[in-house]
């Protein structure tokens, strides 16, 4: 069995929950009259969650590049949001894009430390 720590099933079950949680936005936006380019930010942001929470779980390499094309699809979401759709307030898509980056960077410095370090020495 493949020794995980307590933080990394943390990271991976908050990621699935992420995506769980985003991808409820989609089947609303199927029936309503919602604007293709948020529809499909949804869905790539719960493609991308559920995808980095099976990599973090499984301790695959990739995982760290998932994690952050899903911190950029959060921010560009946000932004597209505000500025492209106007169905946000300004600042708090900003506060949102700004979150999203510096969890990203936390998250991926901590699983490339983890792997540079070797994960099975825990």
């Amino acid at each position: 069995m493949n020794n995980r720590s307590t933080a990394l099933i943390l990271i991976a079950l908050a990621l699935a929950g992420y995506g769980v949680y985003i991808g409820s936005y989609v089947p609303g936006l199927l029936v309503g009259q919602s604007a293709l380019l948020l529809l499909i930010c949804f869905v790539l942001q719960t493609v991308l969650a559920l995808a980095a929470a099976i990599g973090v779980w499984r301790g695959q390499s990739w995982a760290v590049g998932v994690v952050v094309a899903l911190g950029v699809a959060v921010a560009a979401t946000s932004l597209v949001e505000a500025f492209v759709l106007g169905i946000v307030a300004y600042l708090h898509a900003l506060l949102v894009a700004v979150v999203a980056i510096v969890v990203v960077v936390i998250i991926s410095a901590y699983l490339n430390r983890r792997r540079a370090f070797g994960s099975s020495h825990d």
